[in-house]
């Protein structure tokens, strides 16, 4: 097993924020700060030149975007796991970031543990979502209630593992199922969220409370 640091590519257009990013990332055992950005444009390029495990990117700057640049980032690197950080936590964003390919959504009022610990999650291959409204009631129409969407044990459990970024082949394994029969039971499951991909079923399960430990 490797041991060697994580390594990360810090983009916000905020200089102190930035410092202040280094400064509890940076410091963690086991994590390396290998460059910094202030834009999405200077962010790729140094993707290309670094080649970091994970990029940390503030949503909104001058220039190119974060939402922008990380659909490019994911389609140019797939290997470089790619984490949002941001003021802005609203339902849409989120989601706009994972459709893009992003594999977290972080507040930026977040504690260094959570934001650490977020990393660590990440370069592990789950995903991480935490905004502020995480402790807020449900929006209406979610409600929080699996069955509105027709999902029966089984597939609460398929999402639950999709959540921690599982591959098909994960939860065949977790589950005690064939490949083909966990493939067809992520299918139903993106099918009655309404979601185009295992991220958004993702970030729908986490922001609206769908899943709980029981359903591990």
């Amino acid at each position: 097993m490797s041991h060697d640091p994580i390594r990360i590519l810090i983009v916000d257009d905020h200089m102190v924020v930035r410092a202040g990013l280094v400064q509890v990332i940076g410091t963690k055992p086991g994590m390396q700060i290998v460059g910094e950005a202030a834009n999405g444009e200077d962010a790729i390029f140094l993707c290309q030149k670094l080649r970091p495990d994970i990029v940390v990117m503030d949503i909104r700057m001058r220039g190119m975007g974060g939402v922008a640049a990380i659909e490019t980032l994911c389609k140019l690197y797939p290997e470089t796991r790619v984490v949002a950080l941001s003021t802005f936590d609203d339902p849409v964003t989120v989601e706009r970031v994972m459709a893009a390919g992003g594999r977290g959504f972080l507040a930026k009022t977040l504690s260094a543990a959570e934001l650490v610990d977020a990393v660590m999650r990440i370069h592990r291959g789950e995903i991480a979502i935490k905004v502020d409204g995480d402790g807020a009631p449900p929006e209406p129409e979610a409600a929080g209630n699996l069955e509105d969407h027709g999902l029966g044990s089984q597939q609460r459990r398929v999402l639950a593992l999709l959540t921690k970024g599982y591959t098909n082949a994960d939860i065949a394994a977790y589950m005690n199922l064939s490949v083909p029969t966990a493939r067809y039971h992520v299918g139903a499951v993106l099918m009655k969220l309404g979601v185009a991909n295992r991220a958004e079923a993702a970030a729908m399960a986490v922001r609206n409370r769908l899943i709980g430990d029981s359903d591990f």
